[in-house]
Order: C-alpha cells, then structure tokens, then sequence
C-alpha cells in the first residue's frame, strides 16, 4: 500500500530518532531539577533540535523550517515557503529536567494550511506515533514488532470519559473546565504530544489545554495523530486550528474522541455564560 508523503514521514522519524538518541545520552547524565521552570530549556533540546533540523534541511531544502530553540540550522533557513516543518525538540522540557519520562521529540509538516505529517516519539518509553494525511494514525514499539493502528476510543458520554491535562498547579483540585466536563478519571502530565498520542491511541478520550498562549510546535503534530485516528481537535469553543501566524495559539485547545467533542464544546461554554 503507498504511504502518503512516505518520504517525508521516513525523513521525519529518521530525524526524531536522531534527536531520541541524542536526548537518552545526556538524560543519563543530567541532574534532575526538582523544582524546574515551565520555561526551562537544556543544551539537550538545542542539540536535539540541531540533529532534526539538519536531517530535514539535508532532505528538503527548499522547506521552511518553524522551531523552539535559536540554532543556527534554523538560522539558515528559509524564512518562508509553501511548504513547513515544525518542530519542537523535546516538548514537556519539565519532564526531561525532572527525569520523570514525561517528555516527547515533535516533527511535523505543514503545506499551507494543512497538515501532512506529524510525528510524536517518547524516547524514555522508546514509543512512536505518527500519520500522514490520509494515511491513518500508527505507533511502533520495537518490542510489539510491526506497527499498529490507532484508533480512538468509542466512549460517548462525558461521565464515562477519560481525561488528560497537564500537571495541576493546584494538586487535588480539578480546574473550572474539568469540574464542567466532569470526567470519570482524570490524568495528569507533562508535554502536549503526549496528551494528544494518549487521545489518538485510545487512552485517553479527551485533552483539555487551558493555556492563554502556546505556540504551534506544542501541538501540530499530535493534531494530526488525533485526526487521523479518529478524533477532533479545535480551540476551548470549537474554533479551527491556525498555524504559521505570528500571534501564537490563543485559543486553547480541546482534543478528543470525536464523539464528545459536541458535548465538550458545549460544556466550556455554558462555564462563560
């Protein structure tokens, strides 16, 4: 069966897997930081980032390239073109710094408005999910042998819902959105790619992200790992995803099954009426 965009998917993984080794050798060495900043940024995400950039910039140099930290692969770059790769190196840099595992490396590619690949590795867990437009949603763990489909839960009722956020900043107390929401369960942890491969692999069923401003390589792509399992991704009141502005996202972000999307939607609003 032809992947879509199998070339650029390769490349994407080739680069991720670079950067995943690259992270595994000084993740051994580094001294965890207990109370680490949600700013925080370590040499390992700038030579992370350096290996995926020069992996993509080797392939498709004619590509812009959009990522977190300043390296000069980056630098070099064309500043515009129809054509996108986004990156963030190691997405949930407070799991890295507390050495908690909770920490992914996100590659994807945008041509204008859509996207056409994303690729989310946990290097810890040695665990990778990735999809192509139109091509489906897959993860492969080298212990499980070939890759595998992914598909979305079919829970259809937020009472019977799995959701997943970020750690709280008030532990024990859910916030005014999920008390709205009213999950079964609640989970908790670092880095968006993470949250969004929970959704796309059917272990989570929804993902609820507050924050007033990210940026696009904090979601891109695990948008299109939720999509082409299944799901639906939108702003907190169910406005499309914009990528490429200069404003950032602002609108948060609500992640799900697809089922309950309506009902999510709903019940956010409803909180600001």
């Amino acid at each position: 069966m032809q992947i879509p965009f199998e070339r650029e998917l390769e490349t994407a993984i080739a680069a991720a897997d670079r950067a995943g080794r690259i992270i595994l050798d000084q993740y051994e060495h580094f001294e965890a930081v207990p109370d680490a900043r949600a700013d925080i940024s370590t040499q390992a995400d700038r030579d992370a980032q350096e290996a995926i950039l020069q992996v993509l910039h080797r392939a498709f140099p004619n590509d812009a390239l959009r990522a977190e930290e300043q390296t000069p692969s980056l630098a070099g770059a064309p500043l515009a073109a129809t054509r996108c790769w986004i990156v963030d190196p190691i997405d949930g840099t407070r799991g890295f710094a507390k050495k908690n595992g909770e920490f992914s490396v996100m590659v994807a590619l945008i041509e204008q408005t859509r996207i056409l690949v994303g690729v989310v590795l946990e290097p810890v867990a040695d665990r990778l999910a990735y999809a192509t437009n139109g091509g489906g949603c897959w993860q492969r763990q080298p212990s499980a042998g070939a890759a595998t489909r992914c598909r979305v839960r079919s829970t259809r009722t937020l009472a019977d819902a799995i959701l997943v956020q970020s750690h709280s900043r008030s532990p024990g107390r859910q916030s005014e959105l999920v008390a709205a929401l009213a999950p079964k369960r609640v989970i908790e942890t670092y880095s968006a790619g993470l949250k969004l491969a929970l959704v796309a692999r059917g272990e989570a069923d929804v993902y609820l992200n507050t924050y007033p401003y990210f940026n696009d390589w904090d979601i891109c792509a695990g948008q299109i790992l939720v999509e082409e399992a299944g799901g639906k991704v939108s702003g907190l009141l169910g406005e499309p995803i914009h990528y490429g502005g200069t404003a950032g996202q602002r609108s948060g972000l609500l992640a799900s099954n697809g089922f309950l999307h309506d009902s999510a939607v709903a019940a956010i609003r409803a909180t600001r009426t």
